[in-house]
């Protein structure tokens, strides 16, 4: 279950990202992010550009990406990733839901779902542990 969540975080932070850039073609701004021209960007008046770099590259996607590896990492090792990563993005995910109901929310609360109950198996010495991997 820890595994999947792992999987599920990492491929959403992943598809986010790389969508923004290509789909929705945020990268091809990014002579405006390097050349300085977000310097003195207004956030409360965005440029296409600042906008653009908003939803991809300083998006919440490769902080999801981090953190889906680290649950793998975690896993692979026998180590049971702390409680407070999933009821983190769970708190995220509701509020992302409320605001905007139209985003892939869903996958985040089965991801969230599953390392809970992966965690509390862990915990309790139900899940059991792959061979040569001892469990923390």
């Amino acid at each position: 279950m820890i595994k999947w969540a792992g999987w599920i975080i990492t491929l959403c932070g992943t598809a986010h990202t790389l969508g923004a850039l290509t789909v929705e073609k945020a990268a091809h701004h990014a002579g405006t992010w390097f050349s300085g021209g977000l310097w003195h960007e207004d956030l409360a008046d965005m440029s296409p550009a600042g906008s653009a770099y908003w939803l991809s590259l300083d998006s919440f996607g490769i902080p999801l990406v981090l953190i889906g590896l680290t649950v793998l990492w975690l896993d692979r090792r026998g180590i049971t990733p702390p409680a407070f990563i999933a009821w983190t993005l769970g708190v995220w995910t509701v509020v992302d839901a409320v605001i905007l109901p139209f985003t892939p929310w869903p996958l985040f609360v089965l991801a969230c779902a599953l390392l809970l109950t992966g965690i509390r198996r862990a915990r309790r010495g139900d899940a059991t542990p792959r061979a040569g991997l001892p469990r923390a």
